[in-house]
């Protein structure tokens, strides 16, 4: 019997609800019940277990999953708690099936996120963040000098986090835009970064997340091409890989 029993966030992932992380969440705030019983974090499910979040029974249709490229605008928050932030992208997109967005792009910034409900591949996508690319046009608000260059691409310590961003590649558009491509997700990065060496952001639009590119208009989604998700699975699963092993060695 044990080898059908799996844990409840796993369960809420792979029918779609949310992802892992967020399921955790759900569980801490007593939102979940299994058989009508609030359970505790790590509690694994029979098949047969009824098991609803804020009394909606969850059940797993195998519906094909949906993946989503979106163009957010400024303004809109990248949060599924639609009870709370009245300016949220579940609610602005309003897709037919429930839906989340991987990871987070700030509420003053614009530019692609990736939408699903397949809970894995968050799962997946999120724990590769240290690996994978993402790429920016930021625009400031003083002429851009080759220092600030240098400095951007060579690594700033952010006291307010206690870390050194990565080195990565910036490179100037004009005297006040600037690209800059990252392989980590720290919380509001490019903003601290440029505000360590005194100059303000004016505009910050993400236009790629690894082999996705931003290509709708501002408020617009499309699904994944067979053929993006196909690269995207093998960078996916080549991070993983790389991931393991160099867990391995520590």
């Amino acid at each position: 019997m044990s080898e059908h029993l799996k844990r409840i966030n796993k369960y809420l992932s792979e029918v779609g609800y949310c992802s892992r992380r967020e399921a955790d969440r759900l569980i801490e705030a007593g939102r979940v019940t299994i058989n009508g019983t609030v359970p505790e974090m790590g509690t694994k499910i029979a098949p047969n277990d009824e098991v609803r979040v804020d009394g909606e029974l969850i059940k797993n249709t195998k519906e094909a999953f949906v993946y989503l490229a979106f163009n957010k605008p400024v303004g809109i928050v990248c949060t599924t708690d639609t009870r709370v932030e009245k300016d949220n992208i579940i609610d602005f997109i309003n897709y037919p099936k429930r839906i989340f967005p991987i990871g987070r792009l700030d509420k003053p910034s614009e530019g692609l996120i990736l939408l699903t409900d397949d809970g894995d591949i968050v799962n997946k996508i999120l724990r590769a963040s240290n690996n994978h690319e993402k790429e920016y046009f930021v625009t400031v608000d003083k002429p851009i000098s080759q220092t600030f260059i240098n400095r951007m691409s060579g690594g700033i310590y952010l006291e307010e986090l206690g870390q050194t961003t990565k080195k990565c590649v910036v490179k100037k558009i004009n005297s006040h835009t600037f690209s800059i491509i990252l392989t980590q997700g720290l919380n509001r990065q490019i903003r601290r970064m440029c505000d360590y060496l005194t100059y303000d952001v004016q505009t910050l639009k993400r236009v790629r997340i690894m082999n996705i590119e931003l290509d709708m208009p501002v408020g617009k989604y499309r699904e994944l091409t067979s053929e993006e998700f196909k690269e995207l699975s093998t960078l996916l699963e080549d991070s993983h890989k790389t991931f393991k092993s160099v867990k391995s060695k520590s």
